[in-house]
């Protein structure tokens, strides 16, 4: 599942989080509940943005199978000339 940063600019925190591509967050409080942290003075219906990141890699040793994609020990098919879109 993806990672997202929210700014908040009524308190100017930046919090992030996992979600589905599909969903939306647009209050403190939803981003509050989503990231299990107490949303303190800040008023739950103050809006949020999502922020543009350049994306969170994550590494094939934090993976439950740590070999490499491409491998045919991952469960996805190499791709185009033997590499793996996912790598």
């Amino acid at each position: 599942m993806p990672t997202y940063d929210y700014l908040c600019k009524t308190n100017g925190k930046v919090v992030e989080v996992r979600h589905p591509m599909d969903k939306t967050v647009r209050t403190w409080g939803e981003l509050c509940q989503l990231a299990g942290i107490d949303p303190g003075d800040t008023p739950a219906d103050a809006p949020v943005e999502r922020l543009i990141t350049g994306g969170h890699v994550v590494s094939s040793a934090s993976l439950k199978n740590p070999e490499p994609c491409g491998s045919g020990t991952c469960g996805m098919p190499a791709c185009g000339g033997g590499t793996c879109m996912m790598e």
